[in-house]
């Protein structure tokens, strides 16, 4: 074993692992960053947890065709301090595997399949997508946004296509607890309000993919006029993240024909987006309560059956 291996092997000063059933929504959120040898390595653990437990770090090196330094290496990423800490989760994982749960479903969909399949298959993977992106939430970042939040003159949000979708859900939330806020969607639009923020104001940008120019520019535009910047992302590697102060990372869940990335990303971003929702209004409750109160009371009418 090389000194390099060594050093990181032994993984001293590293935070607290994470538990072992976050193992495998690690893998699936952080593999799109990973180089291809390390991808190997990831999902050999996440498909085969037994067997890999019971491998040195050499035998799994041999197993994924790759070299000692980058199975610590990967372990290392997906939170571990080394490699000895992975075998201890992938050994915990393997015994939650083996004590009576269901397997797991497959959630590709057939052009083929019954309805009845296809209700199954999207039902479980709304819900691997959001317990992925809920083990792998950063909640100081999340603590720190909602901060911002909550005191914040304005907030800009940021989001076209899908995540246009998410960024008007978040708007409209904000505005009913009483906060300024607005969603961009048109481009030249977004960076015209972004122009106008300054410290004390909020931008936040929603992007899956983490590239997405449209979305970019304008919080840079904020970014360098002082706002606090939030990034809702997939891809916290990305570069929109050059822009962000707070970096909120969803989940990378795995598209498919029938199912592309636009549907599997709003699910993880619509909650990520209810998290910061919940926290603006717990940290404002003394006038977010009655502002949510009145638009109630408000809109009351016009969910009442009309009498002639």
């Amino acid at each position: 074993m090389t000194n390099e291996v060594k050093e990181i092997f032994s993984g001293s000063g590293a935070d607290a692992p994470p538990a072992p059933a976050a193992l495998a929504a690690k893998v699936r959120t952080l593999a799109p960053s990973m180089t291809r040898s390390m991808q190997r390595v990831a999902e050999a653990v996440a498909g085969d947890p037994a067997g890999c437990a019971a491998l040195t770090v050499t035998g799994l090196a041999e197993l994924t065709g790759t070299s000692e330094a980058t199975v610590v290496r990967t372990a290392r990423l997906l939170g571990y301090p080394g490699y000895r800490d992975l075998r201890l989760a992938l050994a915990g994982l393997a015994a939650q595997q083996q004590s009576g749960r269901a397997p797991a479903v497959t959630a590709d969909i057939a052009v083929d399949d019954p309805i009845a399949d296809v209700v199954a298959k999207l039902a479980y993977d709304e819900q691997q997508t959001l317990a992925d992106t809920a083990a792998g939430l950063d909640t100081v970042q999340l603590g720190a946004a909602v901060g911002a939040l909550a005191g914040a003159r304005r907030a800009d949000i940021y989001g076209v296509g899908a995540s246009g979708l998410v960024a008007q859900d978040l708007a409209q939330k904000l505005l009913r607890i009483g906060l300024v806020a607005h969603a961009h969607s048109d481009p030249h639009l977004a960076v015209t309000n972004a122009v106008q923020l300054r410290s004390g104001d909020v931008a936040i940008a929603i992007t899956h993919s983490g590239s997405t120019g449209d979305v970019i520019e304008p919080l840079r535009v904020a970014f360098d006029h002082g706002a606090t910047t939030v990034a809702i992302t997939g891809r916290p590697d990305g570069p929109v993240s050059q822009y962000a102060d707070h970096v909120l990372t969803t989940s990378t869940a795995r598209e498919s024909e029938l199912r592309p990335a636009a549907m599997s990303s709003r699910t993880s971003q619509l909650l990520v987006v209810d998290c910061l929702f919940v926290g603006v209004a717990q940290r404002t409750y003394e006038t977010a309560a009655p502002a949510l109160a009145a638009s109630y009371e408000a809109l009351a009418h016009r969910h009442s059956p009309r009498t002639r």
